[in-house]
């Protein structure tokens, strides 16, 4: 089963032919590879392109291990080409090869050449597209599939749907099982086998103890704001294990760089500076993060919280989690500064959206605490509040939109609204 990957077809074909490198990253396993040697070689084809002007090279395949050698895979990319016609190389899982900069900056001298390539780690690819590439990098984040991707083949109504991708998230090879069982043994052997032996092994870890047991810390708290420090004192008075701030913190990198996790920084709204503690992460895919848990920890609060940070970086916007100061009255009536969240702060060139997440707004009491801090934000910004279920977008007196998570993840304009 196909599922439609249109948002970032079409990035690459507003980038085809431009000069450029396209680097396609995003989490091993969420589509990198389907997008480039089947929808975008398709695409290709059905606008003209002759097949054998399309170089495919998958690294990480067994039948090309002669071609992680970068000499050998220049020279036969160089040979393949016979005329000067276009030709368009597709190389997958590009970190595989050492030096893979220097081939790529080599076949750019190449007047007839459009090179795209994959790969599953950012250190490998996002900071080299800058030194390496000399500003001729062109990056394209892929994500695992939103949930319109997922409905759009999923066979049954709007709520089980939901119930299945908070519980199983949107990897693409999922589509194709048929019950729950293959789903969470699928996901359980790839966290395993495949992420975390990845950021191991790369990364030269070990003790594998510890980063096996950090990734649950984060997979328990996600939502929540946490440090390093927070996370070692953890580790010395639940687990009585010695684990340094530096080692955390670079491990916490090693996790964001595999593109497991992404973290989101604090912004203070008043004061307009970012604040350093106290970040907050979130898992890219919820499926990875529910087996990593046994699929225990199910609370739809904070898994809600997750897919909207994720919809919302999927849709291109930059995202921080937001922080008020206000003034208040404790119980004995004396005046305290205290600090009010907004759960995201959205930003896309000029314009920006403040956002909280809710999955029960039905008392007053709960509006209250939703609607505090966006009362408090000094500008005139669109505020939002998403909640759970299908409700349709509505302004209330205070002139904030309330929208139901559905239409949210549906209606691509949803925060035009």
């Amino acid at each position: 089963m196909e599922v439609k990957r249109d948002t970032y077809l079409q990035q690459l074909i507003q980038r085809k032919d431009n000069g450029m490198i396209k680097v396609i990253t995003g989490i091993r396993r969420c589509g990198k590879s389907f997008l480039l040697f089947h929808i975008y070689k398709r695409y290709l084809i059905e606008n003209g392109v002759d097949a054998d002007h399309i170089i495919e090279i998958a690294l990480d395949g067994i039948e090309n291990e002669e071609l992680r050698d970068p000499k050998v895979c220049f020279q036969y990319i160089k040979d393949s080409i016979k005329d000067q016609k276009k030709y368009y190389v597709l190389l997958d899982e590009v970190q595989f090869m050492p030096r893979f900069e220097e081939v790529l900056n080599s076949l750019l001298r190449m007047n007839n050449i459009d090179i795209y390539v994959t790969g599953s780690n950012s250190k490998f690819l996002s900071s080299d597209i800058v030194t390496e590439f000399r500003g001729r990098g062109d990056e394209i984040r892929i994500y695992p599939l939103s949930f319109a991707e997922f409905y759009s083949v999923y066979d049954g109504d709007y709520d089980d749907a939901w119930d299945e991708y908070m519980t199983y998230g949107g990897l693409p090879q999922l589509v194709e099982f048929q019950n729950e069982r293959q789903k969470a043994e699928y996901l359980k052997n790839i966290f395993t086998n495949v992420y975390l032996k990845d950021v191991i092994e790369r990364n030269k870890i070990q003790n594998v103890d510890e980063i096996g047991i950090l990734v649950d810390v984060l997979a328990s708290s996600i939502g929540a704001p946490t440090n390093p420090s927070k996370i070692s004192n953890t580790f010395t008075s639940e687990r009585q294990m010695t684990y340094t701030n530096k080692t955390i913190s670079n491990h916490i990198e090693y996790l964001a760089e595999a593109f497991l996790i992404a973290k989101a920084n604090r912004y203070d709204i008043k004061g307009r500076k970012y604040i350093g503690a106290n970040l907050k992460y979130y898992f890219t895919d919820l499926g990875l993060r529910n087996a990593r848990l046994n699929f225990r920890q199910q609370e739809p609060t904070h898994i809600m919280e997750n897919i909207v940070y994720n919809e919302l970086k999927i849709r291109g916007y930059n995202v921080d989690v937001g922080i008020v100061d206000i003034f208040d009255k404790d119980k004995n009536g004396k005046r305290v500064r205290k600090q009010l969240e907004v759960d995201f702060v959205v930003n896309q060139v000029n314009q920006r959206y403040y956002i909280q997440v809710a999955y029960d707004m039905s008392s007053e009491e709960k509006q209250t605490q939703e609607f505090k801090s966006l009362r408090n934000i000094p500008d005139s910004f669109k505020k939002i509040v998403i909640v759970n279920g299908s409700k349709k977008p509505w302004r209330n007196d205070d002139g904030f939109v309330i929208m139901g998570m559905k239409y949210f993840l549906l209606e691509s304009e949803s925060l035009e609204y």
